[in-house]
């Protein structure tokens, strides 16, 4: 009897230890299979409040810290940023050298049809004429008639006024300058007129390099933000909208836009 009981318990043991062994076969089977999937986020270093270099070395601003929460939500990504000169993005972005471009992407013909916005907005980017404190002037974008106007190629403040100058027969003269800096300089020293902007870029400015803006008229144009990606990337931006979609809710997406904005741009002005 007592052989008998013995071989019982031997019996159960191993067969414990095998469903065991079995168990922990499936966690292994199941964690190597989780594969964290690197995206590579392309971003740049001179857009104030937006991604920029602070006074302590870090890139920071708002569209890092979005990115930021959207990685905490998505635990199969992992999200590490690249930094460039915003006319090198797009061709970065095509080349599959970065994933997704985080760095206040509107919306234009040209970009939808060679790439790929994700379907909820973070931003929503409120441009306008920016002058020289001291130009009483220049009251809103028909008194650019002639002047000389600076913007970035390929942003979407260059379709515009160049638009807007075609359409209106404005006659303004269009400089492309791609150093943020000479461009500051060359408002603040009146080598050019106006700057097609936003408020809290002046603002931002303003009091980091005592640039003398100030923005004036109406909102030219109340342009959505998203994330651009490879048309390829359904899967990437569907999980990027979902991770949106609750911070949004959560209202992390207004609380930061407040805090590098100074207002809730997440809303139309």
């Amino acid at each position: 009897m007592r052989k008998v009981w013995l071989w019982g318990l031997i019996s159960v043991i191993v067969l414990l230890s095998a469903c065991s062994s079995k168990a922990e076969s499936v966690d292994n089977q199941k964690g190597s299979s989780k594969k964290i999937q690197k995206i590579i986020v392309g971003t740049g270093t001179q857009f104030p409040n937006i991604c920029f270099i602070n006074e302590k070395g870090e890139l920071t601003g708002y569209d890092i810290e979005i990115v930021k929460a959207i990685d905490e939500k998505l635990p199969e990504y992992e999200f590490e940023f690249k930094t460039m000169e915003f006319s090198n993005l797009l061709l970065s972005l095509e080349t599959k050298k970065i994933d997704l471009i985080a760095h206040q992407m509107e919306v234009n013909k040209e970009r939808e049809e060679k790439f790929l916005f994700n379907k909820e907005p973070y931003n929503v980017f409120p441009l306008k004429v920016t002058i020289h404190q001291d130009n009483n002037n220049i009251k809103s974008i028909d008194d650019l008639a002639g002047k000389n106007i600076s913007v970035t190629p390929t942003s979407n403040s260059s379709v515009f006024i160049e638009e807007y100058n075609k359409k209106h027969n404005l006659g303004a003269h269009i400089n492309y300058g791609t150093n943020t800096t000479d461009i500051i300089n060359q408002l603040k020293t009146r080598r050019i007129d106006a700057i097609i902007s936003t408020p809290f870029a002046a603002k931002f400015y303003n009091e980091q390099a005592d640039a003398q803006q100030k923005v004036v008229g109406d909102t030219l144009l109340n342009s959505k933000v998203f994330f651009l990606l490879n048309k390829d990337e359904t899967t990437l931006s569907d999980r990027v909208d979902e991770a949106l979609l609750e911070l949004k809710k959560e209202g992390i997406v207004s609380k930061l836009s407040k805090r590098w904005l100074g207002a809730d741009y997440s809303v139309e002005f």
